[in-house]
């Protein structure tokens, strides 16, 4: 341990020292390939003037697939979702690490983030009040893609010696196309996947969410903590691995407390603000509607808006990248089909409720004031529309980023760790190295600005939804054989609640 620690320090004095050569160097080098990996992941084509991303396309209509082949299951199966993660159905004799609440809470932690207070208000600004209809149009779509892929998650998880569990899309995709007599096929597809959940979980997943939570930490500290990033980044490190070196149980314990907590915090200041504009509320919804079907002033009017609240809905709630089913495979269960229950409300509370409630902040101070955030957006706009009757709100925002980012952080070390060990194996050294590496990130994200890593990180994470999307194409069917024969053991009370 203390050889752990020197090593971070080490790491941590060595980048404060050599910081501005360190970012010049690196971002010279990877530029060019960050350039040409966005611009082949986020290929754009023009469509009645808007511009819509291929990815965006391709998850999206497998979203709408999903929920006419279930059989509308994001609406049929949302009260048996809510059974299970109260643990009406839970047997404590299946096998698992975390129960159906801890491992929802562990993968909505992981799509809670900085893009519920500043992504909504980019996509507001940029698609108009309309975006924020096919937002939740979106959402609600995503959940189908969500209950096929953490179906499978569990499906075909491995059961290791220890007790501990491996699931995920590399697993899926490769025990499930090697089932169709396609091996290398499949070995190629979970391979290419755990490479990039693995990048993903370094960058978005990591650094991104702690630099973030440096800028507003110092921003509410007027400018305080500049040239101090090395200590908040050793202090999040430290914070980070005294979760994660106990596993998904360390990592879900905490997560199921700090998830409903961070969730209330911020839905109850955003309700107080929406109740104080409340004359502007009945103008702010109908502008909703209105700007979704007319797209008034946003390039590509209503389809226009369209794209701009489902490509902010995918990038939101993650639904078909399949980062979910990761957590969701470590869930106590011998039903795989319960943890595609449970996924339904992951999509529903990340962008359905959380999403939705900033988007009613922000359109209902515009209703108010059509100035009050200036040239503001992003979080600075989510942020001007809170101090309109709160001045203090900057201090609640920034704890509201850091429990949002930390949260985001401990729930990827975990998608980037079964990447890991489906590369490497499941050796405890090899486990106990990844999680020194993915703190080592957490506190070089405060310190280092590394623009290109980021972009090549947030391609890769959804460029690996394109076989993961195809891979659940070919596996729907027997999500929907394991759907049918999961209901008649309902009907037949074979299955019975427990509690």
């Amino acid at each position: 341990m203390n050889r752990i620690i020197i090593a971070l320090l080490a790491t941590l004095a060595f980048a404060s020292q050599a910081q501005a050569g360190i970012d010049e160097s690196i971002n010279a080098f990877t530029a060019p390939i960050a350039q040409f990996v966005g611009t082949v992941v986020f290929f754009k084509i023009p469509v009645a003037g808007a511009q819509l991303p291929l990815v965006v396309l391709w998850l999206v209509v497998g979203a709408v697939f999903f929920t006419v082949y279930m059989g509308f299951i994001n609406l049929r199966g949302f009260k048996h979702a809510i059974e299970l993660v109260r643990g009406d159905y839970a047997d404590p004799k299946s096998s698992g690490e975390v129960s159906h609440f801890q491992a929802l809470a562990t993968a909505v932690s992981g799509t809670v983030g900085i893009g519920n207070i500043g992504g909504v208000a980019v996509a507001v600004t940029v698609g108009g009040s309309g975006a924020t209809f096919w937002l939740i149009v979106a959402g609600f779509l995503g959940m189908s893609t969500k209950f096929v892929e953490c179906t499978l998650g569990v499906k075909y998880r491995n059961e290791n010696p220890d007790g501990s569990v491996s699931g995920g899309p590399m697993y899926y995709l490769r025990r499930g196309f090697q089932d169709r007599g396609m091996d290398g096929f499949g070995k190629f597809m979970g391979t290419f996947y755990a490479v990039g959940i693995f990048i993903g979980a370094l960058g978005i997943g990591n650094m991104f969410q702690s630099n973030q939570a440096y800028v507003q930490l110092n921003t509410v500290a007027g400018g305080a903590l500049d040239g101090y990033g090395w200590l908040v980044g050793l202090i999040l490190a430290g914070v980070v691995f005294a979760v994660i070196i106990g596993g998904i149980k360390s990592i879900a314990r905490v997560t199921e407390k700090v998830v409903p907590f961070m969730a209330i915090f911020y839905c109850f200041f955003a309700i107080i603000v929406i109740l104080l504009n409340i004359t502007s509320l009945p103008m702010a919804i109908s502008n909703i509607f209105t700007g979704a079907f007319t797209g008034e002033g946003v390039a590509g009017g209503a389809l226009g808006a369209l794209i701009i609240g489902f490509q902010r809905a995918v990038f939101s709630n993650e639904a078909g990248i399949g980062s979910a089913s990761i957590a969701h495979a470590a869930v106590r269960t011998n039903e795989p089909v319960t943890e595609g229950y449970v996924s339904l409300l992951e999509p529903f509370i990340d962008t359905i409720v959380i999403c939705t409630i900033t988007a009613l902040v922000i359109g209902t101070s515009q209703v108010a004031d059509p100035n009050f955030a200036g040239d503001a957006t992003g979080v600075a706009m989510t942020s001007a529309a809170f101090e309109r009757h709160m001045s203090w709100f900057p201090v609640p925002l920034a704890f509201a980023a850091l429990l949002f980012a930390f949260s985001t952080m401990i729930s990827w070390s975990y998608y980037g760790l079964k990447g890991w060990t489906y590369l490497f194996g499941e050796g405890q050294m090899g486990q106990t190295v990844y999680k020194v590496i993915f703190c080592a990130f957490v506190a070089l994200g405060c310190i280092v600005q590394l623009g290109p890593i980021l972009d090549i990180s947030d391609a890769l994470v959804f460029l690996i939804c394109v076989p993961n999307i195809l891979g659940l194409y070919f596996l729907a069917p027997i999500v929907k054989a394991e759907m049918e024969a999961y209901k008649a053991k309902l009907e037949t009370g074979e299955i019975r609640k427990f509690a």
